[in-house]
């Protein structure tokens, strides 16, 4: 019983503490200096702001109450420029004051300063963060800014050249559009404001970007583990010459392949599906946030890839949206849009759906999607012995995962032939595996099949 109660307890501590995470604060007493809080929910997605009320959301009362019902109003319009609800609310426990902020379109200044309500935090908005505050208010987006000092005739003819090229083959180009000047490919693709040319521009067509732009270009590295690195690259130039030699990279010294020999065709096959991989980096160039200072990075070891880039998802997205169709909201979409018209990107919004299916397709684990505060990641695994046994896996477990990732899946009497075990410990082995690394497809009888954790979400095309 007394487990129970203090289950009951922690419980509602978490709810209190998930309440005011969201869009609520609990002030005890009022003063002037909370209006930053107002800033920051109107800022946001808006909130409320109760006075009068101790941090575990205990009315405590209010003595003041019906003087801050008109100072706190006044004040939010004078200093803030801006419109609040207040309401008097009346408790067995006491009185508390209740205000209302709704979420304003337009940026909201406390004094000069910018603040933002993220979560359970109120942050003052600084440098690079405040720029695309600023510019999201606007409606404007941070590759779409004019550039001073740059011209036409500083840009790489070869870019233009690979970019007449894709676009031939994409047929997304009117072909006279691609027969003209370097300066009207660059209005064509709206990469042009007034008589300067878009931080877009310069990323995709500048020969030496990161010069302007601290962090564009892309680090790659080979690890033994997390603090041994081996060996590593970076990768410089515009943004066309950045995809080609990061592929060529991966592909000649990074990634080991099998090779086989199917009559006299030499056939290649990487530890990781080219086109998954080629997927999740161009994502991570059109999603990047080119105001940051840190250049995409890219680990790589024996059993797992993963692409790091300094982004975000949209707002209120989280990454299992990411698993299923959702609509396309580039992060930078001049620089989407030039990849979509020269034939890199095929269909907006449905790159990570396409690296889970190349995935599923060669048999391997989905990738894993992580997005926080530092950035956006993608990670491809590959489940090797080595690997499985520093898990604490038995031979039997390593063997079963194995077979599915070699063959697609097993059944119960595979795994009876391949471990030597009767059908109810075969059962009881799919049992356990299936917290971590199986998905049971099909009901209980001779027709159910296991196949690696999330590939029943998988879609691959036919072949």
């Amino acid at each position: 019983m007394l487990d129970y109660l203090l289950l009951r307890i922690n419980i509602t501590e978490l709810i209190i503490i998930m309440q005011e995470q969201q869009n609520i604060e609990w002030k005890e007493t009022w003063r002037d200096e909370y209006l930053k809080w107002v800033c920051g929910f109107a800022n946001a997605q808006g909130g409320k702001i109760h006075i009068g009320k101790n941090d575990k959301g205990e009315v405590v009362g209010i003595p003041n109450s019906k003087k801050l019902l008109e100072d706190i109003p006044n004040k939010v319009r004078d200093i803030l420029g801006i419109l609040v609800d207040v309401n008097l609310c009346e408790t067995d426990k006491g009185t508390y004051l209740e205000i209302e902020v709704e979420p304003y379109p337009n940026p909201v200044s406390y004094k000069g300063e910018y603040h933002y309500r993220s979560g359970s935090t109120k942050q003052e908005l600084k440098g690079s963060a405040l720029d695309n505050f600023l510019l999201k208010r606007y409606g404007k987006t941070w590759d779409s800014v004019p550039y001073p000092n740059i011209s036409v005739s500083d840009l790489d003819e070869n870019a233009f050249d690979i970019f007449r090229k894709k676009g031939k083959n994409s047929h997304r180009v009117d072909s006279s559009v691609l027969e003209d000047s370097n300066n009207s490919i660059l209005e064509n693709l709206d990469l042009i404001e007034g008589n300067y040319i878009t931080r877009a521009g310069i990323l995709l067509f500048h020969p030496k970007p990161d010069k302007l732009f601290t962090g564009a270009f892309i680090k790659i590295g080979f690890f033994t583990s997390d603090d041994d690195l081996r060996f590593q690259d970076e990768v410089h130039g515009n943004i066309f010459e950045q995809i080609k030699k990061t592929l060529d990279l991966l592909k000649t010294k990074y990634l080991k392949a099998e090779i086989r020999y199917e009559e006299a065709s030499r056939i290649e096959k990487f530890p990781f599906p080219p086109p998954a991989f080629r997927e999740a980096l161009l994502n991570a160039i059109a999603h990047k946030d080119y105001s940051g200072t840190a250049p995409i990075q890219i680990s790589v070891y024996e059993n797992k890839l993963i692409i790091w880039n300094q982004g975000e998802l949209p707002l209120n997205w989280t990454v299992d949206k990411l698993r299923v169709k959702h609509p396309s909201l580039p992060y930078n979409p001049k620089i989407s849009n030039a990849l979509f018209r020269s034939g890199y990107i095929e269909a907006w919004g449905r790159g990570t759906i396409n690296m889970i299916n190349e995935c599923v397709k060669n048999h391997l684990p989905v990738p894993n999607y992580y997005a926080d505060f530092s950035g956006f990641i993608v990670e491809f695994k590959r489940y090797d012995a080595e690997y499985l046994k520093n898990l604490g896996l038995k031979d039997s477990f390593i063997k079963i995962i194995q077979f599915v990732q070699n063959n697609g899946k097993i059944s119960n009497s595979e795994v009876q032939e391949l471990c030597k075990v009767s059908k109810r410990t075969a059962s009881n082995y799919l049992k356990e595996l299936e917290t971590n690394f199986l998905d049971k497809k099909g009901e209980t009888g001779k027709g159910t099949i296991h196949v690696l954790k999330g590939q029943q979400r998988g879609n691959p095309k036919k072949s």
